[in-house]
């Protein structure tokens, strides 16, 4: 039983070390946030990078996640039978096993954007910003003001801040980049790209990054072709492509190659030589998990056939 119990906890270790050299692959970089603010055409592959807090950072945003929506915190709980070293786990490994979600009661996240940008094309991204809000509770308003949402159309590709993450970034950045978008921007990259961006704001991880998905891409193929298509390093390939997620730090439904989420991934690089779909827009599956986390308030009713009996009889509860 203790060689099953150092093992999990081995396992565990690791998925924390590896979630932490992803995020620390952006945090390292500069002082590990991202600038554009200069406008430019849209990046050729459309490729979506999601960005990091520093790493300095990242122990406070968990707290953040957490008081936020306690059910962000890893269910660490289940391994309190195990040996001292690992219930006094690092706090940089908790917090890259801590999820960023908003929490379940309805909320209004403001947006505002970087740069001067005409009405209507501010009201096409927000539109498609809440295209999410047919299943969820959460949902997009401009402000004049600051935004809790920053956009920029501004040169750095496609991204996103994570959930709450967002809440860490400073005023004058962004949280999000739509690189290029106009009102020219053919319909389906509206919802490609910002219905994507915005389940990053939600708090939804690349799906392509789950461990069924990431098993069935070659390696050395991915490096030649992100290397050839992207510019990516090995060290960026790993983190954003090859490094898969664990199932215990998501609230999630099975892996989904053509959710909204996923990457598509060519045949080239698979080991079956089968592509990974990828998502086009919010899907059903991406829609009844948006549900979930983010429930809708329904009408609440007395049952019809409620049991009764004395009031005297009704037992105190006390927790």
């Amino acid at each position: 039983m203790s060689e099953i119990k150092n093992g999990i906890r081995e396992a565990l270790a690791k998925i924390a070390e590896e979630a932490g050299a992803a995020l620390a692959n952006d945090a390292d970089s500069k002082d590990g946030y991202n600038d554009g603010p200069a406008l430019d055409a849209a990046p050729q592959d459309g490729v979506c990078t999601p960005k990091a807090l520093p790493k300095r950072l990242l122990v406070e945003a968990a707290n953040t996640a957490v008081r936020i929506n306690p059910v962000n915190a890893p269910m660490l709980q289940a391994f309190a039978g195990m040996n001292a070293d690992f219930q006094v786990m690092e706090p940089l490994r908790i917090a890259v096993l801590t999820v960023k979600y908003w929490g379940p009661a309805p909320r209004r996240l403001t947006v505002s954007f970087m740069e001067s940008t005409p009405a209507n094309l501010r009201a096409r991204i927000i539109s498609h910003m809440n295209a999410w809000t047919r299943t969820a509770c959460i949902s997009f308003v401009e402000t004049s003001g600051t935004g809790d949402v920053r956009i920029s159309r501004g040169s750095g590709g496609y991204y996103s801040y994570l959930g709450t993450d967002i809440l860490h970034i400073p005023k004058n950045r962004q949280t999000m980049n739509l690189q290029g978008f106009t009102m020219n921007t053919p319909e389906s990259e509206y919802k490609r790209v910002v219905r994507h961006e915005t389940g990053h704001t939600l708090g939804c991880v690349h799906e392509h990054m789950r461990k069924e998905l990431v098993a069935r891409v070659d390696p050395q193929k991915a490096y030649d072709y992100f290397l050839r298509t992207q510019g990516w390093d090995k060290a960026t390939v790993d983190a954003q492509v090859l490094t898969p997620l664990d199932d215990k730090s998501l609230m999630s439904t099975p892996a989904d190659q053509t959710s909204i989420m996923c990457y598509q991934l060519p045949g080239s690089i698979t080991r079956d030589g089968r592509p990974i779909l990828g998502g086009v827009d919010i899907n059903q599956t991406d829609y009844d998990f948006a549900g979930k986390i983010y429930p809708k308030a329904k009408a609440w009713q007395v049952p019809e056939h409620a049991e009764e009996w004395p009031e005297s009889e009704d037992v105190e509860v006390s927790v």
